[in-house]
Parts: structure tokens; sequence; C-alpha cells
């Protein structure tokens, strides 16, 4: 950055902002793994219950007795309390609290279904896996096992009691009898660890998914907010200038601090800068650059080939991998060290300003958040150049009206003492010397009489073309085509070079306004008026046609040119309405001016003009 822009600090409440969206965490809730696993949980409940339902009813018939009353009211608590627990999911109300509480219901019925069987022997003894799996799915490994632990303890107190074991009872009938209870409830409690331990380990995936996302969510939150800070920062700085130089200047500090911030471990991370604008003659100069040599500012591109013109069509950026090779931006030597390059076009609507680029010598510099950022940049930064140029407009409007009526005075005053003021003392000082032939030789003064009244006549036609030069009346009344062969004739009158061509067409001057007629005609009158003092010319053509929308006046000349970059180069030091303002011309009946000439090869004047959309077409 330059010195200026590391004094340039943002507002107080930008930094609260700051401070505050860096403590910003995305809230806590479940992951959409863990509500999965819950609806899993309550599908198993339910499969649980039919299974218990349907097993007992099987044993009941088999046996002849009814179906115990103590299942049928567990059933009954079971279904309700799964019922309820498919409520709070629905309503994302599941925590801690209630998912302890759902654990203890489980186990508790797990439990109360084998001791209600009437049998420990029964199949229903393995269904106390699910509490266990829903343990260790959703707490601790030791709260797992310690599940584990209590489900096998209560199920050989239950056997005990059933099966009225005592410690009195001779030592070989109780291990007779009692060991296939322990052989169930060792092999629970090893199927129990067993499940424990996988449950524990599809919780750590599950946190582990859980992390990474809230990770991930993080990230990006911060890469946005670092977007809408640097944003932020833009907009304060182009909002303090109608400079349009420093709002180029701007544009480039905010994209270095912008690959700053997202590069931010990489203190020593470079690029280059580079604003290309579009010139007079429709090529692009450098506008604004860091950190290229003076040669590359010195550099002119069409924008037919490569990256330019390609991101003139997506209207979007265009990333470079090897800007070396690119058949335009590998002519600045500052990309030959850069192993990628961004090119991000300035445009506002359907017109384009030129282009933001940027390159550095990483090879994966611009990431798709970067150049988010940078279209963001220049979206900013069109719309400060655009107020720029207003206000730049407005001001130099404003002076020029003020000198306007001067510089015409100066003009006419110019043209009056080089041509009809000279011409007229001349007319005196021969009315002198034909007055003293009068007396002396009559016959000679006559020949005078006849060379004064010829050069009386060519004054009136200087004075006719001045006046006509200063107010057309013809352009009023008869319309462009017919002004423009006025001053062919009147020029024609006065100077027999260059001689003017004219190829008008009348459906072109019937698609134009009266002010844009008014703005092409004094546009071509002032372009005749450098060519005809400048150019040297022998011909000169005037043409008028229309093309599409668009109605296109061209003034060329065979005269000796002139080098149009370096008529822009002073364009700040230019204040009389010459050359340097064809352009502003056009641009009041949103039209455009573009100049092409070059030393010994002539000059044309090119004006684009918007075509009047006829009455009819205008009418809803």
């Amino acid at each position: 950055m330059t010195a200026s822009t590391k004094k340039r600090k943002p507002p107080a409440k930008a930094k609260v902002v700051s401070g505050a969206a860096r403590q910003i965490k995305p809230k806590a809730s479940p992951g959409e793994s863990e509500i999965k696993i819950e609806w899993l949980f309550i599908s198993l409940r339910w499969l649980f219950l039919l299974a218990v339902a349907g097993i007992t009813g099987i044993e009941a018939a088999l046996q002849s007795t009814r179906f115990p009353n103590t299942v049928i009211a567990l059933l009954v608590v079971g279904s309700t309390a799964n019922v309820i627990a498919m409520v709070v999911l629905l309503q994302n109300a599941l925590n801690k609290s209630i998912q302890s509480v759902i654990l203890i219901q489980d186990i508790g019925l797990a439990l109360g279904f084998i001791a209600g069987s009437d049998s420990t022997a029964s199949p229903l003894l393995f269904f106390a896996l699910i509490p266990i799996t829903t343990a260790a799915l959703r707490f601790s490994r030791l709260y797992g096992l310690l599940v584990v632990a209590g489900v096998v303890l209560v199920y050989w107190a239950i056997a005990w009691n059933q099966n009225g074991f005592s410690l009195d009872m001779p030592l070989l009938q109780l291990v007779t009898h009692a060991f296939p209870y322990f052989t169930n409830g060792v092999v629970l409690l090893l199927a129990g660890s067993a499940v424990s331990q996988t449950g524990v380990r599809i919780r750590q995936t599950l946190i582990a998914e859980r992390e990474k996302k809230e990770r991930e969510a993080q990230s990006a939150l911060e890469s946005a907010h670092q977007k809408i800070r640097l944003i932020f920062e833009l907009t304060s700085t182009l909002s303090a200038t109608l400079n349009y130089e420093r709002v180029l200047e701007a544009a480039l500090d905010v994209s270095d601090a912008g690959l700053r911030e997202f590069y931010a471990a990489r203190k020593d991370i470079k690029q280059i800068g580079l604003i290309l604008l579009f010139g007079m003659d429709q090529t692009l100069y450098v506008a604004k650059s860091r950190g290229v040599p003076i040669q590359d500012e010195r550099l002119r591109l069409p924008a037919q080939a490569g990256a330019l013109p390609q991101a003139t069509e997506v209207a979007g950026p265009v990333v470079v991998n090897t800007p070396r090779d690119d058949p335009e931006l590998g002519k600045f030597a500052a990309m030959q060290d850069c192993r990628q390059a961004v090119v991000v076009p300035l445009r506002a609507g359907f017109e384009s300003y030129g282009f933001l680029v940027l390159g550095s010598p990483e090879p994966n510099a611009y990431t798709p958040d970067f150049q988010d950022l940078l279209v963001a940049i220049c979206n900013q930064a069109v719309m400060a150049l655009q107020n720029a140029n207003l206000y730049q407009n407005l001001m130099e409007e404003k002076d020029r009206l003020v000198t306007v009526e001067e510089d015409a005075r100066k003009k006419l005053a110019r043209n009056l003492h080089d041509g009809p003021t000279q011409t007229i003392a001349a007319i005196a000082m021969r009315l002198n010397y034909i007055r003293m032939l009068v007396k002396r030789e009559p016959e000679k003064s006559i020949e005078e009489l006849q060379q004064l009244e010829e050069l009386a006549r060519k004054t009136t036609k200087e004075i006719r073309q001045m006046l006509f030069t200063l107010r057309p009346l013809i352009l009023e009344t008869q319309g462009l085509i017919a002004a423009l062969q006025q001053l062919k004739q009147k020029i024609a009158e006065t100077d027999p070079l260059p001689v003017i061509h004219l190829e008008l067409e009348k459906e072109a001057e019937e698609a134009l306004s009266k002010e844009a007629q008014g703005a092409i005609f004094y546009i071509t009158e002032e372009a005749t008026t450098n060519a005809r003092k400048y150019a040297k010319a022998k011909n000169l053509w005037i043409r008028l046609y229309q093309r599409g929308l668009n109605v296109i006046a061209e003034i060329e000349d065979d005269g000796v040119g002139f080098d149009v970059a370096a008529m822009e180069a002073n364009y700040a030091s230019r204040g009389s309405l010459g050359m340097i303002n064809l352009r502003e011309r056009a641009t009041l009946v949103k039209g455009k001016t573009v100049i092409k000439s070059a030393p010994g090869q002539g000059t044309k004047v090119t004006v684009t003009v918007p075509a009047q959309m006829p009455a009819a077409e205008v009418e809803p």
C-alpha cells in the first residue's frame, strides 16, 4: 500500500462491527446425521415393541396362557413415549435432558419386559442392546459401559429372584441351574461392550463431521466478513473523493489489501496491479499501476485477443494460469514472472470502461472467493468512476460555459483580424491610391476599382462564412444535409483545398434528433477546420449513414495525420474547443467520438449517435 492509504482508517463503528463479527459462531443444533440417528432409534423402538408383542403372543399361544398384563402395560407406555419422542424431534427440540429421559425409559422397558415375561430365558433379553446402543451413541464410552454392566447385574438379580436361587443351595446344584443365566449375562456384557465401543466410534465420527461443518461455516463467515470489511473500506474511500485518479488508486489498494487478508499467513505475498482504460481510439492504456516498470506503463493494447476480450464477452473475471503466454498480457514485462493473473472488466450496463488486471507469482492466488471480492471492488469503482466523471464533466462544463463565449469572441476576433480586417485595411489603402489615380491616370483607376470590387466581394463571403459558422440558420430550417452542403459550398468559395466529397443518406438524417444534428454539424465543422489548418489535406470526405440502431458520421482526410496518444497525454493542459473536445460534443447527445490517426496516414473522426425511434414505435 502507499503511505496515503496506510493513513486512511475506517470509522470507529466499522471496528466494532468487525470485532462482533469475529465472535459470531454457528448456533449449536442437531446435525443432519444426528437427526437421522434419532429417527433410526425411533424406528428400532417401534420394531422392538412389535417384536415384544409378537414373541410374547406366540409364547402365550404355545403355552395356552393369557397375554401378560404387565407386558401390555409396558407396550402402551413404550408406544406413548415413542410418539412423544417423534413430536419432540419434529419440533427440533431434542436436547441432552430429553435424551437422558428417553434412555432411562428404554432401560426400564427392556428390564420390565424381561421381568414381565416371567422367563429370564426369554429371547427378549437381547432387546436390552437397544438402550445400550443409544447410550453409546449419545454419551461417553464409560457411560455406555456402566449401562451395560447395570443391565447385566439387574438381569442376574431378576434371574436369581425368579428361580429361587439362594446361597444355602448345594454348590453343584446352584452352578448347574445358574450357569445358563450367568452365560447369558456374560454374552450380553460382551455384546453390549462391543456395541458400546462401536457406538462410541460412530459418535466420534459424527462429532468430527459436525465440527468440520462448523469450521467450514466459521471459515465462510470469516471470509464473508473480510469481503464486507474490505468493500466497506473501499466504499468509504470512494465516497470521500470525486477524483477519478484517487478512485483508481483506491481500487488497487483495496485489491492488495484483499489479497493479504485472504492469505494472512503469507506476509510476503506480492502481486502487480494494472487498471486499463479505453482511450479515444478505443485502445487500452495504463491509467494506474502497481509494481510494473515504466516501459509497461507506455503500452497500448487493442483488446482483441486473449483474456481481455474474453472477460468482456463473459462479463466476469477470467483467470489466466500462464499470463506470459497471453497474446496481450504477455507484452507486459511484469507478467513474465507471474504464474497466475486475473482480468476483471470495469462495466456499467453495456458500457465498458476498461479492466482491472492483477498478477501474482503464486500459482493459485485468485480463488473463487477472491474473484467475488474483485467483482465487488470493480462494481464499486465503476460507480465511483461514473460519479467522478459526472462531477468532473459538470465542473468542466461550468468552467467551459464561462469561457466558451470568450473563446468564441477570441476566435471571431482572430478570424476577423486575419481575414476581413486585413482586407478592409487593404481596401482603405487602395481607395486612397485610386483617389490619386483618378486625378493622374483615370484609365488605370478603373482597373484598380475592378480589383477592389473583387476584394470586397471576397471579404463579404468570408464574413458570411463566419456568420454561418456561428449560427447556421439553414440547419434549423432545412436540416443537417442542407447545412453540410452549404458548408462545403462556403469553404470552396474561399479555399480550393481540400476538395470536399459528400456521401450523405437522407434516411440517416431523418433518424437524428435536432440536438444530434447540431452536434454532428459542429463536430464536422470543427474537424473540417482542423483539416484545413493543420492537415494539409488534398481531399476530405464527409459521410453520413445509418447502421442498425446508430447513425454514423465520418470525417476523413488524406493529410499529414498526428499522434493520438501524444494528444491524449497532454489532455489536461488543453483548454480550447479544438480536436480534443470532439468527444464531449457527442457525449451531450449520448454518442461517442473515435479519432484514428497516425503521422503520414491522415485522420478519421467517427461519430456514433443513437438513432431516434420513430413515433409509431414509441407509442404503447
